[in-house]
């Protein structure tokens, strides 16, 4: 959540710009996710779109009791990829429908795309580290905070803090080697 809004409140919205808010946060993450799932950065991109095309068209349809909007998009993405792998190319009705051009990678997409599929790796290993290691990674490393400031919020001392980073640190090598 940035800017005090939440997702759900933006797809509730309806308008362009909180669609566009929305896209923004989640499409760096959902690229890279397809990325690793499909191993093509072609695929990855036909499938971002398509994902975003049917959320955009259907999400009206959202319902917030059953899923976190996060939840919904990445459900919509399982059936894009789905399809995919059963047909062997992304499917490009959505796209159509909402009369979007095909986008049309270079290089740098490529290379950017490969990018986040491993980005998208490290970011779900976070994820499977105990909480006060993941607390303090993140805090460490993606928020750039200080030990000091993060110790003070989390109520222990600096040296905790440090060592908690320093276990996860080592925690991610060892899953990232497959290790673990």
């Amino acid at each position: 959540m940035t800017g005090g809004t939440d997702d759900a409140d933006l797809l509730a919205r309806g308008d362009a710009d909180s669609f566009a808010e929305f896209y923004g946060r989640h499409v760096r993450r959902l690229a890279g996710w397809l990325m690793r799932a499909t191993g093509d950065a072609e695929a990855a991109a036909d499938l971002t779109a398509e994902t975003f095309a049917a959320a955009l068209a259907g999400r009206k349809r959202y319902r917030p009791d059953r899923a976190t909007p996060a939840t919904w998009l990445y459900g919509i993405a399982a059936h894009k990829l789905n399809d995919w792998w059963r047909r062997g190319y992304a499917e490009d009705r959505a796209r159509r429908r909402m009369r979007m051009e095909r986008i049309e990678l270079t290089e740098d997409d490529v290379r950017e795309l490969e990018y986040l599929g491993g980005e998208v790796k490290a970011i779900d290993l976070l994820e499977e580290l105990p909480t006060e290691q993941r607390s303090a990674v993140r805090a460490r490393l993606v928020d750039g905070l200080p030990y000091g400031e993060i110790a003070v919020a989390q109520g222990v001392s600096e040296a905790a803090i440090r060592q908690r980073v320093s276990r996860g640190l080592a925690g991610l090598r060892r899953r990232m080697r497959g290790d673990a």
